[in-house]
């Protein structure tokens, strides 16, 4: 167990491997270490964006307004 509601269950074991499940909440988001990793650069590249989207935003409302 992980805190009161995650738990780790093994479901299945073939020689020297044990593959493992995790039973969690659906608002416990839950995945592998390299996935994480990847979704946490793919957040820092679109923050890194933001402001100069947002501004391009404002452009494109400012010239749809004018016309």
């Amino acid at each position: 167990m992980i805190g009161d509601d995650i738990e780790i269950v093994i479901v299945d074991m073939k020689g020297d491997q044990v593959k493992l499940g995790i039973k969690a909440p659906k608002s416990v988001a839950v995945h592998r270490a390299e996935v994480y990793r990847e979704i946490q650069e793919q957040n820092k590249q679109a923050a890194a964006n933001a402001p100069e989207s947002l501004s391009n935003l404002g452009d494109l409302l400012k010239k749809k307004g004018t016309q």
